[in-house]
């Protein structure tokens, strides 16, 4: 596929390069939600115009304007200055992330950048938003780390979602992306890293699983008992693999009282027998390395991979979904076809069923709306909202 037949409805910022366009307009996006500042985003983008697809150049971009950012937000905590410090402390965080997105597993860089990310995320959020905690899962591996944002205005008996990220984000992400949405609609988010996803895979060393109504389940116990939350309202979403973990854990475990997709999955396999090709081929059109999936999945190669891959399906397991759910998509989504979304929805059991393509006309067509992030999380925030009949 040429890169102008992916143009589709999107900025790219490298036009011959998908992937790093993909994650530098989702950093951009970042910017209204406090994830990023667009000249900090913007700065690195030049100094990488020359450098398309060199992984160290990436690395060493993205970590020098994390370092700027964090000297910046010590500079304005010495001052007193909580709310400027607290937004740079942030950024410094998603821009050391970002750094690591093309390190390799192996190479130590990639856990000890995240690591040294966690502490300066944690003290900005919690300078901003109050009642922002980390917080772990009681989980049979070892616990998953996650992070709680209350209700903004609680009532001692509020709903509370679930939220679970995808292949290759975190919940650091998940906090920006929809979080603060839910939080201000009077939902209490539980933002949480499960097997394969980010600090639980790069620091906890543990793996995805097929059956991830595990997690699911010890997510939804950690809420139950949680003081404050409505137990007959607690929901579950997740966002690009997600999409198969959410409608996974709905079809097995029937406490929830709701299910959303942040992009849809029906046949995760079949998408990477795709993807496999595309990668192998030299091409760029993914939203990860190649080595993701057999790190992601606990394998020693790609092959392994792919045959753990076939367990990850919804085909047979979608019909068991009772609880109404919904169902998201980009109609210009160039990782996952819209297909996926329309097959999800055809084989789900549930009576109460949604399914909600975003078109380009109206922007967020891309794989998990990262091209219009913020209409694309309040449009989700607002289902969950009438949903849970919360005000906002």
């Amino acid at each position: 596929m040429s890169a102008e037949e992916i143009a589709g409805s999107w900025f790219r910022y490298f036009p011959e390069h998908y992937l790093w366009s993909q994650i530098m307009c989702s950093e951009i996006n970042l910017a209204p939600l406090g994830g990023t500042s667009f000249y900090e985003v913007d700065q690195i983008g030049k100094r990488l115009q020359d450098k398309v697809g060199d992984g160290e150049a990436w690395h060493d971009a993205w970590l020098d304007m994390a370092d700027k950012v964090l000297a910046l937000a010590e500079a304005e905590e010495k001052k007193g200055h909580a709310r400027t410090a607290a937004g740079a402390y942030v950024r410094s965080a998603i821009y050391r992330f970002t750094c690591e997105r093309f390190v390799h597993p192996e190479d130590p860089r990639k856990a000890a950048s995240y690591r040294e990310k966690l502490p300066h995320y944690e003290k900005g959020m919690k300078l901003q938003t109050p009642g922002f905690e980390r917080v772990e899962v009681p989980y049979e591996e070892g616990p998953l780390p996650a992070w709680w944002i209350p209700p903004l205005n609680p009532t001692g008996n509020d709903p509370a979602i679930a939220f679970f990220d995808g292949l290759d984000a975190s919940k650091e992400f998940t906090v920006l992306w929809g979080g603060r949405f839910l939080s201000e609609r009077g939902i209490g988010v539980l933002c949480v890293d499960g097997p394969g996803q980010g600090e639980t895979l790069r620091l906890g060393k543990i793996p995805s699983r097929p059956d991830y109504e595990v997690p699911g389940t010890a997510a939804f116990d950690y809420l139950d008992a949680r003081e404050g939350v409505d137990s007959s309202r607690i929901g579950v979403m997740a966002m690009s693999m997600g999409g198969y973990y959410a409608p996974r854990i709905a079809a097995f475990e029937h406490r929830y009282a709701a299910c959303l997709t942040w992009g849809a999955h029906f046949d995760y396999h079949e998408v990477w027998l795709h993807r496999r090709k595309v990668l192998e081929a030299g091409g760029t059109v993914s939203s990860s390395a190649i080595w993701q999936l057999p790190w992601v999945l606990g394998m020693p190669d790609m092959d392994a991979a792919m045959e753990k891959c076939r367990a990850y399906t919804l085909d047979g397991v979608a019909e068991n979904i009772r609880m109404p759910i919904c169902i998201t998509h980009g109609e210009d989504d160039n990782i996952v076809p819209v297909d996926m979304a329309h097959r999800l929805y055809a084989a789900c059991g549930s009576l109460e069923k949604e399914l909600k393509i975003f078109r380009v006309e109206d922007g967020g067509s891309q794989h998990c709306c990262f091209d219009n992030l913020s209409m694309c999380g309040n449009w989700i925030a607002d289902w969950w909202m009438d949903r849970f009949g919360t005000g906002g």
